[in-house]
């Protein structure tokens, strides 16, 4: 206020316009339909102390309360209060089912069955055929146990919470035997042996890191072993001396001493992957006639599906776990069962699962229809980013994700972005990153080797023009 004096300051305060006569000005009356009164009217008097607080500084403008310019204003901030946080983007980083981009996309049948539901009345705990309350598991129960083998199914929020209720319906202050090269931490820190520490499951460690044996499991059996379980390995893998006991490895044991097995697949897939040139992975059908007892997996990675932890298995150890207190707090709600149902009838007609599930539709796409969509998109990044930076289309490597087959790569096509002048350019390069991560649909791509790079596996055909056309702007 230095800057100010008394005089000055009575002069720009005689500027400031009556809220109520601001308000009822038309294009307030416009806003007020739009985002409500209340909010307007709070964004306007914020403005106005904004104002002031300018004022007092020496740094206000009067043209700023002028009421086309405050209307402006009040309207760019409304907007950007109410800018949804949660927001689609192009998924260019090579990686098809990213975690933080939401893995799985749904297929059209699951988008349909979920509008539906969010929309209508529906069946959730109802059964139709004796007019009672059911049980929502109902809804995918056959269904699974047609899929996978297993005798029956129940489903909760999400893999993690599998393992947490599983272990906790089964293995509560009793001991779990896993080997050591199997005790894996996944993203956000979720280990494996907090998990068990938190379902009140004892851990007992057997073998070593890189090799295990079945006398290190018939050994650490004793009188309150509850479980011997085998978890999936994700986001890495063990080569060289190594040995590890499969599944079928365990059976004979599991059955003579008269401890179940349990088997956290993470990823699981129910269908062999190498039918579309895929690496080789596991089915849950394979899990199960291999003799586990207890089978959990997500619903949303290789399965194509939402969000969802799937458990399936023997009918007394679902029992038990569908009965423990867990199961409530960690049910799913309609949605992704009205999601999840489609996708599993998907999965009845595996000859053209490649064409109608997303996610092996990504997976399987060609690497020639990639290389042509990149040529194709080529010229409006190269104009995007102006002369300072050369686009060039070349030969990449796109990864599966979420912990599945971590070590396999998929040949893929996509946009290098480089300094024209051969520098590194770490600030402008990473400067042109957030340029169009700031688009109305961000583009997410990836800075390495001294270059952006944008995998092009998941742009579709659907998707390029959208994405061309906010690359070239309204004015072209």
């Amino acid at each position: 206020m230095s800057d100010v004096t008394s005089a000055e300051l009575r002069a720009l305060m005689a500027h400031v316009p009556s809220v109520e006569q601001v308000m009822a000005s038309a294009a307030f009356v416009t806003l007020a339909g739009e985002f409500g009164r209340a909010q307007v009217l709070a964004t306007l008097r914020s403005a106005l102390d904004g104002w002031r607080a300018a004022a007092l500084s020496g740094c206000a403008s009067v043209g700023a309360l002028d009421l086309p310019e405050l209307t402006a204003s009040v309207e760019r901030s409304l907007h950007e209060r109410n800018r949804a946080r949660f927001r689609t983007v192009f998924n260019l980083t090579g990686t098809v089912l990213h975690t933080n981009l939401g893995r799985a996309l749904l297929p059209d049948t699951a988008i349909s069955a979920v509008v539906a539901a969010l929309t209508r009345p529906a069946n959730l705990e109802f059964d139709l055929e004796t007019g009672k309350r059911g049980d929502r598991d109902d809804l995918i129960d056959e269904l699974m146990c047609e899929l996978t083998g297993a005798e029956a199914a129940t489903v909760v929020n999400n893999n993690a919470a599998a393992v947490l209720l599983t272990l906790s319906a089964l293995a509560s202050r009793k001991e779990v035997i896993v080997s050591r090269g199997e005790l894996v931490e996944i993203g956000g820190a979720f280990r494996i042996p907090d998990i068990m520490s938190r379902a009140g499951a004892k851990l007992r460690e057997v073998g070593t890191t890189n090799r295990t044996h079945l006398k290190d499991y018939d050994e650490a059996i004793g009188p309150r072993t509850a479980l011997l379980m085998k978890v999936h390995t994700s986001n890495y893998a063990i080569n060289g001396f190594t040995k590890e006991v499969t599944v079928s490895g365990l059976a004979p044991l599991s059955k003579e001493r008269g401890v179940p097995i349990a088997v956290d697949l993470g990823s699981g897939t129910l269908v062999d992957l190498t039918q579309w040139g895929l690496p080789r992975e596991d089915t849950v059908r394979e899990t199960i006639l291999a003799g586990a007892d207890v089978v959990t997996f997500s619903g949303d990675k290789l399965l194509g599906g939402p969000q969802a932890g799937l458990i399936v298995g023997r009918r007394d150890l679902i029992a038990k776990i569908k009965k423990h207190p867990l199961k409530r707090a960690l049910r799913v709600g309609k949605l992704t069962l009205a999601a999840l149902e489609p996708v599993l009838q998907l999965y009845r007609a595996p000859e053209l699962l490649a064409e109608r599930l997303t996610t092996l539709r990504l997976l399987t796409r060609p690497a020639d229809a990639i290389r042509a969509a990149a040529e194709r998109v080529q010229p409006a990044l190269q104009r995007a980013a102006a002369e300072r930076y050369t686009v060039l289309v070349e030969p990449m490597f796109s990864q599966i994700g979420s912990g599945a087959l971590p070590v396999e790569v998929l040949p893929s096509y996509g946009l290098v972005v480089r300094m024209t002048d051969g520098k590194r350019g770490g600030r402008q390069l990473l400067a042109l990153e957030k340029k169009l991560r700031e688009m109305p649909r961000p583009v997410i791509g990836r800075v390495a080797d001294d270059a952006l790079r944008l995998d092009l596996r998941c742009l579709e055909a659907a998707d390029e023009a959208e994405f061309v056309a906010q690359l070239v702007g309204p004015e072209e």
